[in-house]
This record gives C-alpha cells, sequence and structure tokens, in this order.
C-alpha cells in the first residue's frame, strides 16, 4: 500500500499564500503522502516563510522537500494519470468525474499501471486553473458542494482530495505480494501508459505534421488544437502508441516534404 501513496502527487500553480502551502503540506503527510510540487509560486522561498512553517505544524519534513518547478508541463512530466480539480463548468474539456470518482479511478490506475503516477492539480486562489492548465491533464474533478456557495479554500479542497485519495488505496483490496510479483515479471514497457511529458511531445510533433501537410493554419487555428488534445487525452494511449503516433507524424511530414521514397 506504501507504494501507491508514494506514487500520488499533488500540485499546487502559482500559489500566492505561505499559509495555504504550509496548510497543504500538513494535509498531504496528514493522509499518508509526501510529495507535493509548486509550479511558480508566488515567492520563490514560500516554504522557509513564517507563516508557511506555522501552518505546517508538524509537517515541516513534508514542505523542506517540496519540489518546485517552472512550468505545469514539468511539474507533470512523470504523471500519467492527471485530475485538473475545477468548481467551473468548462464547455470544452477533458471528462468529468467528482473526486471521489477521481479516486477510485487513481486507484485501479495504479494497480493496473506498476509505473503508473497520479496527480491532483489545484490552481490559483483566486482564479483556480486556466483552460491551458486543464488541457494538459487527463479529466477533470471537482468537490460536490453547495451549488448555492461552493467556494473552497485550496488548501481545504486539497484536504478533501487527500482523504478520498486516501479512502480509495487505503480500504479497497490490493493485489496481493503473489499477484504483483507475477505481474512484474509479464510487465511490457510498451503496454504502460505514457507519462505526460511523452504525451506531450507526441502533441507538438503532432502539430508539426498537421501544419506540414496544411490542414492546421497557425493564423486559424480555431480550437482544433486544444479539441485534438483532448482527444488524444481520452485515449489513454500506451507508450507503444504514442511511439506509433510519433512515427506516424515522422511519415507525414516526409511526404509534405517529398522525402518519401516509393515502397
Amino acid at each position: 500500500m506504501t507504494d501507491l501513496f508514494n506514487r500520488a502527487r499533488f500540485i499546487m500553480v502559482h500559489p500566492s499564500h505561505p499559509g495555504n502551502v504550509g496548510a497543504a503540506a500538513r494535509a498531504i503527510k496528514t493522509m499518508g503522502f509526501r510529495e507535493l510540487c509548486l509550479v511558480a509560486p508566488r515567492f520563490d522561498n514560500v516554504t522557509d516563510m513564517p507563516e508557511a512553517q506555522a501552518l505546517a505544524s508538524g509537517a515541516t519534513d513534508v514542505l523542506a522537500s517540496v519540489q518546485i518547478v517552472d512550468t505545469l508541463a514539468q511539474a507533470l512530466a512523470p504523471v500519467t494519470l492527471a485530475f485538473a480539480m475545477t468548481a467551473r463548468e468548462r464547455v470544452l474539456g477533458p471528462p468529468t468525474c467528482d473526486i471521489r470518482d477521481a479516486a477510485t479511478l487513481s486507484h485501479q490506475h495504479l494497480i493496473d499501471h506498476s509505473e503508473g503516477r497520479v496527480a491532483i492539480v489545484l490552481g490559483t486562489e483566486r482564479s483556480g486553473l486556466t483552460n491551458e492548465d486543464i488541457a494538459q491533464c487527463q479529466r477533470i474533478c471537482h468537490i460536490p458542494a453547495n451549488p448555492e456557495y461552493s467556494s473552497l479554500n485550496v488548501a481545504q479542497a486539497l484536504q478533501l482530495a487527500a482523504w478520498e485519495l486516501r479512502y480509495a488505496l487505503g480500504t479497497f483490496n490490493t493485489v496481493s505480494a503473489k499477484t504483483a510479483e507475477s505481474a512484474e515479471l509479464k510487465k511490457d514497457e510498451g503496454a504502460e501508459r505514457a507519462s505526460n511529458e511523452k504525451i506531450q511531445a507526441f502533441l507538438a510533433h503532432w502539430q508539426e505534421a498537421l501544419i506540414e501537410i496544411q490542414f492546421l493554419n497557425l493564423a486559424y487555428p480555431k480550437k482544433l488544437i486544444p479539441r485534438m488534445q483532448h482527444l488524444f487525452s481520452r485515449a489513454d494511449l500506451t507508450n507503444d502508441e504514442v511511439d506509433m503516433m510519433r512515427g506516424v507524424c515522422t511519415a507525414m511530414i516526409k511526404a509534405a516534404k517529398g522525402q518519401l521514397r516509393p515502397s
């Protein structure tokens, strides 16, 4: 079970209040998690600030190990299933579920994919996540709250998410040691879920190919790229599938440039 907890990450995008960062560290430690990642926080030394230290209470070890990165793409690089937490409805975006379903899906994902990693992504205190942030995640999740007043402090939302994830990972039946050992022997790296880093690299390659064959005009992109991004995110691509699609991209580009040899 500990291994499952170590493969879960909580990501705060552009946090501005040191107290929320400290409270987040405390929240995840009480639920048995340790990995907190901050994307471009307002203060570079946020984890050392008195308010963060005070609200972390006994979780200063988690606070000390916080990872700080410049972009959400960096925070999601090793992640294979990411949930964007937002209370706002989106016209265009990944499939939506509530936080309990997200926790159940996370548990199943970690069981099914021995190298899989999950993440809960939370936005800024004032405006939450942008559409661009959400497009980098595979699912949207929300906390069922009072529809007339659904506003939650970001650290409170993270606490609820950590609780639901702990409940899912700690109470459902996990694979036995024998089953896990057998799965390890049969593990096929190509069949494992592709990491977010690999997916984003493919999407960049795909966009390049669409431009080369003149299917995409960057002067008039409309919603083509985000729609395709959501399409491929829903597909849960494996490493082999991403490699295959990268091969298709290369062939498209060569064909557009007249570099393909006749078979």
